[in-house]
C-alpha cells in the first residue's frame, strides 16, 4: 500500500472517530437535557413552585373608597375609612409555626381553633380562606410584621356613619364587601362606589409585596352624593319623635320634614331604629325607612283637599253653608257620624270642626272624579320621585258614581292609603300657592319649576281655613307654633289588621304647614299604636309637630311672625 493510500486510510478513521465521538457527546448532552426535564417536571418541581414564588411579578388591585353621602351643608353622613383584611393560603400554612399563638391573640381567638381552621381547610385543598375582615390598620401592620407563612394583609375601606341611628333610614348603608344593601346607599350604589386600580408588584414567597415595580391603571374613587337632609333638624326631629313614641308606649312612628319652596326633604325620622355601625343585633321591625315604606288611611289630613275640590268645582265658596244635622247621615245602609251635631257649618267651620258629613255631602254633590283627580294630581297613588328603594305607592282607587259610599268615605280619608313622605308632598300646593312639587333627598341648588295643580286664590283661602284647626276651638289647639302662625289638620284612624279595623288599636297623625304668613315648611307627624289614655291625632302626633315645627324654624332663622295683639294671646295661652 502506497504511503498516500495509508494516509487516505488513516484520515478516514480519524473523521469516523470523531464524528462516533460527536454522536456520543450529542446523545449524552440530549439524555442530559431529558433527564433535567423529567427532573423539573417530578422531582423539582416544588422546588422550583418555591423559586419561582420567591421571584413573582403579580398584578394587585388598588382599592377606592366610596364617595362621602354629606348633609345639605357638608356635614358627613357615610364616610369609608381604610381598614385591612387578613387572610390565608392553607396550602402555605404552618400550623407550628412560633408566632401563630400571638397571631391568634391579635385575631381575639383561640390558638387551637386557629390551627384546626387552617388544618381543615388545607385538607380540603384550599387556597384562601378569610381569618378576620375590616381590621384596623395599626392591627394589620402588627400581624404583617409577624410574617406568618400563609397569612396574608390586603388593604381596603370600611364604612362609617358619624350620625348612627339618626339619619340611618334614609342613608341605609354597605355590606362587608363595600356594596350598597339599604336606603340610598343602594339607591346611588353605581355613583357612590370607586373602580379599584391595578399595579405590578414583585412578591416574595409568603406573598408579602417585596419591590413596586409600576402602576397600571390609576383607581378611580367614588362620586360624592350631598342629601337635602339638615342635620341639625335631622337630630331634633329624631329626638322628639323618639320621646313622643317612648312616652305614648306606641309601636312605631315616622315624622318628615319638607322645605314646601323645593320639595326638599328637610328631616326623615323613624322609630325605632338601629346602629349601622353595629348592626348585629338589627332586626326587620327597625329596619324599614316606614316613612317610605308603611302606607296607612289618612284620615282627616284629607278633608282639606276635599274643601279645595269643592271650591275648584265652581259649585262652592269659601262662605258656603252646608248643613250637618242631625249629626248622621245614613248611605246604602251604612252610618257616617260626627262627634256631635255641629248643625250649619261654612267650609271652614267643616275644617275646624273636622265634620265628616260635610265633607261627605261636598263629595256626593260633585262630579264622581272630582276628589280623586286632585288627590292623583298632587301624587297620591303614586311613588314620589325620591328614587328611594322599596317606597310603596299606596292606594288611590277609582269609585263610580253608584258606589257612593265608597265616595263619601274617600273624601275623609278612609278607602285610600298613603305614606308620610306622599301625605307631606300632598300639602306642598296647598303651602305653594296651588303649584305641586316633587320631593326629593338632594340637594336643589335652583328652584324647581313644579305644575300648577289648583289656583293660588283656593290653596291660599283653604290654608287660612287650616289655621282655625291650630286655634281654640280646633281639633289641633295643640299644634299652635308659639311665635308662629300655624296650620294642619289632625287624623286618627282605626288601625286596619287582617281581620278587619281594630277597635282599640289606632294611628294618630297631624299634617301642618308654618309659617302662614310665609310657608317655609310642611310637617308630618305619624305615631302608630299609641297606649294609654291618649291615641287621638290632636293630643299624640300635633304636639311633636309644634315643637318639631318651632326648633326647625328658628333653626332656619326663620323670623316669628308679627302678631295682632287679640291673635298673640290666644296663642301664648294654649
Amino acid at each position: 500500500m502506497s504511503a498516500k493510500q495509508e494516509d487516505i486510510r488513516l484520515s478516514a478513521a480519524a473523521r469516523g472517530w470523531r464524528l462516533g465521538f460527536v454522536f456520543v457527546l450529542l446523545v449524552l448532552v440530549g439524555g442530559g437535557i431529558v433527564t433535567k426535564l423529567v427532573s423539573l417536571y417530578t422531582l423539582d418541581q416544588d422546588f422550583l413552585q418555591r423559586q419561582g414564588d420567591a421571584r413573582s411579578l403579580r398584578t394587585t388591585l388598588i382599592p377606592a373608597h366610596r364617595g362621602i353621602v354629606s348633609d345639605r351643608n357638608g356635614e358627613p353622613l357615610a364616610v369609608s375609612a381604610p381598614v385591612a383584611t387578613i387572610w390565608a393560603d392553607p396550602a402555605r400554612s404552618d400550623s407550628f409555626h412560633p408566632s401563630l399563638e400571638y397571631l391568634a391573640t391579635l385575631l381575639d381567638m383561640p390558638r387551637a381553633d386557629l390551627a384546626e381552621k387552617l388544618r381543615v381547610a388545607k385538607q380540603a385543598n384550599k387556597r384562601f380562606i378569610y381569618l378576620k375582615r375590616q381590621v384596623t390598620p395599626e392591627l394589620a401592620d402588627q400581624i404583617g410584621d409577624l410574617k406568618v407563612p400563609g397569612v396574608h394583609v390586603d388593604r381596603e375601606y370600611k364604612r362609617y356613619y358619624p350620625a348612627g341611628e339618626v339619619a340611618t333610614h334614609v342613608v341605609g348603608f354597605t355590606g362587608i364587601d363595600g356594596n350598597g344593601q339599604e336606603g340610598l346607599e343602594l339607591a346611588f350604589d353605581d355613583w357612590l362606589r370607586g373602580e379599584p386600580g391595578r399595579k405590578l408588584v414583585m412578591q416574595d414567597r409568603v406573598g408579602r409585596t417585596i419591590k413596586h415595580i409600576k402602576s397600571i391603571e390609576s383607581e378611580k374613587p367614588g362620586k360624592d352624593v350631598q342629601l337635602s337632609l339638615d342635620l341639625r333638624i335631622q337630630y331634633m326631629a329624631y329626638r322628639e319623635l323618639k320621646a313622643a313614641v317612648t312616652s305614648h308606649k306606641a309601636d312605631s312612628g315616622s315624622a318628615v320634614i319638607l322645605d314646601s319652596r323645593t320639595g326638599e326633604v328637610l328631616a326623615m325620622v323613624n322609630q325605632p331604629a338601629y346602629n349601622p355601625n353595629d348592626r348585629s343585633e338589627v332586626d326587620g321591625n327597625g329596619l324599614r325607612n316606614r316613612a317610605v315604606t308603611d302606607t296607612f288611611e289618612p284620615g282627616s289630613t284629607m278633608k282639606p283637599l276635599t274643601v279645595a275640590a269643592a271650591m275648584m268645582s265652581g259649585q262652592y265658596q269659601a262662605d258656603s253653608i252646608v248643613d250637618t244635622s242631625p249629626g248622621f247621615m245614613r248611605i246604602k245602609g251604612r252610618t257616617i257620624r260626627d262627634h256631635r251635631n255641629y248643625g250649619e257649618l261654612d267650609l271652614t267651620g267643616i275644617i275646624t270642626k273636622s265634620s265628616n258629613i260635610g265633607v261627605s255631602k261636598l263629595a256626593l254633590s260633585m262630579e264622581p272624579e272630582s276628589v280623586r283627580n286632585l288627590l292623583h294630581n298632587i301624587g297620591l297613588g303614586q311613588v314620589t320621585e325620591t328614587g328611594f328603594p322599596g317606597e310603596r305607592t299606596g292606594r288611590l282607587p277609582f269609585y263610580p258614581a253608584k258606589r257612593v259610599v265608597e265616595r263619601a268615605t274617600m273624601s275623609y280619608g278612609y278607602g285610600l292609603s298613603v305614606t308620610p313622605l306622599q301625605l307631606a308632598q300632598a300639602y306642598i300646593p296647598l303651602a305653594n300657592g296651588g303649584v305641586a312639587l316633587p320631593a326629593t333627598l338632594l340637594k336643589q341648588y335652583e328652584m324647581p319649576a313644579g305644575r300648577r295643580v289648583m289656583p293660588e286664590y283656593i290653596a291660599d283661602s283653604v290654608l287660612e281655613m287650616m289655621e282655625t284647626v291650630t286655634r281654640p276651638g280646633g281639633t289641633g289647639r295643640r299644634a299652635a307654633v308659639h311665635g308662629y302662625r300655624s296650620a294642619g289638620k289632625t287624623g286618627t284612624v282605626h288601625k286596619v289588621l287582617s281581620t278587619g279595623y281594630a277597635d282599640d288599636k289606632y294611628i294618630s297623625f297631624f299634617a301642618g304647614i308654618v309659617p302662614v304668613s310665609d310657608p317655609r315648611l310642611v310637617v308630618v307627624v305619624m305615631v302608630d299604636n299609641p297606649k294609654g289614655q291618649e291615641y287621638y291625632g290632636g293630643e299624640v302626633a300635633a304636639p311633636v309637630f309644634s315643637r318639631v315645627s318651632a326648633n326647625a324654624l328658628r333653626i332656619l332663622n326663620v323670623a316669628p311672625d308679627k302678631w295682632p295683639e287679640s291673635k298673640q294671646q290666644q296663642v301664648a295661652g294654649n
